[in-house]
């Protein structure tokens, strides 16, 4: 099966850029309900690296007089990250896909040359798992 059948092209994705802020992480991450995000370089379009909520946690309990204004100055670079999405090709196999996707809530996707080009929800995964199992019980 083509992975791409499961794809949640970057157009509909919500990322950050790697010359993007610590607030506007904040702000993307609690507007669209994430607990982990892609970036992307803003210079090549190729993944970097997942930001997750622990990590913001983590870099906000060390700075621990950070306002929301100092923020603005701090790039997502600068925060440490404990554990990026390890990404696979778009033509990887099902099973490698699977493997992946039970230690990540996404899967990043890149091309030949590493672009960014979407993700892979778990969730899209196991539903689609779970109606073949469906159908496999109902044909038995």
């Amino acid at each position: 099966m083509n992975i791409l059948f499961f794809l949640t092209p970057k157009s509909e994705v919500a990322y950050l850029y790697d010359t993007d802020s610590l607030r506007q992480a904040l702000e993307k991450m609690e507007n669209h309900r994430y607990s982990a995000i892609p970036i992307i370089s803003k210079g090549n379009g190729r993944y970097i690296g997942t930001l997750t909520e622990g990590d913001l946690l983590w870099n906000i309990k060390d700075s621990m007089d950070l306002s929301l204004r100092d923020a603005e100055n701090i790039s997502i670079m600068e925060v440490k990250r404990n554990r990026d999405n390890e990404p696979v090709n778009v033509d990887v196999d099902m099973e490698d896909l699977i493997n992946k996707s039970m230690n990540q809530n996404f899967v990043p996707v890149i091309d030949g040359g590493q672009h960014f080009i979407g993700i892979i929800k778990r969730k899209d995964i196991i539903q689609y798992l779970s109606t073949k199992l469906a159908a496999a019980k109902q044909n038995q």
